[in-house]
């Protein structure tokens, strides 16, 4: 795979557009569910609002998973990708995974402890694990993305 300087360029350009934009898409996705961590999701999604909010949230939670997992430029030719996806950015999305998996867990058990004194509507104890996995994941990538970015 032959690259040019163009293509080291525009690895550079995307790179430095994707460590701007997942901190601030984190805290977008994390704001959104401030309705959610204050009245819950809705038990029952009879009106059509509390429909397009749960599948909101699906959809913007599986495009920050896809994002992160991948490296989030499939439209890209596969010499910027792989540049995109050097060995530095693998370390960053792989210590975000873990933080964020983390946090899940830890707001799993802190569910299970409150579930022994109060009821927890598993959707609701479903809809915290995941914000909280994601989100955290996505923020913590974007600024270590970031960091990196600047030290450069």
């Amino acid at each position: 795979m032959v690259q040019s300087q163009s293509d080291f360029d525009e690895a550079e350009r995307l790179s430095d557009r994707r460590a701007r934009a997942l901190p601030a898409l984190a805290i977008i996705f994390l704001a959104q569910q401030a309705t959610f961590l204050v009245e819950g999701p809705p038990l029952e999604a009879v009106r059509v609002v509390d429909i397009i909010k749960l599948w909101t949230w699906v959809v913007l939670s599986l495009a920050l998973l896809a994002a992160l997992w991948g490296n989030g430029f499939w439209f890209r030719r596969k010499a910027i990708r792989a540049l995109l996806d050097d060995e530095v950015t693998r370390a960053h999305r792989a210590d975000a995974m873990s933080l964020g998996f983390a946090l899940a867990i830890l707001v799993a058990i802190a569910l299970y402890v409150a579930s022994m004194f109060d009821t927890v509507p598993v959707r609701r104890a479903l809809h915290l694990i995941v914000t909280a996995g994601i989100g955290t994941a996505v923020m913590r990538f974007g600024f270590l993305e970031r960091r990196a970015h600047r030290v450069e």
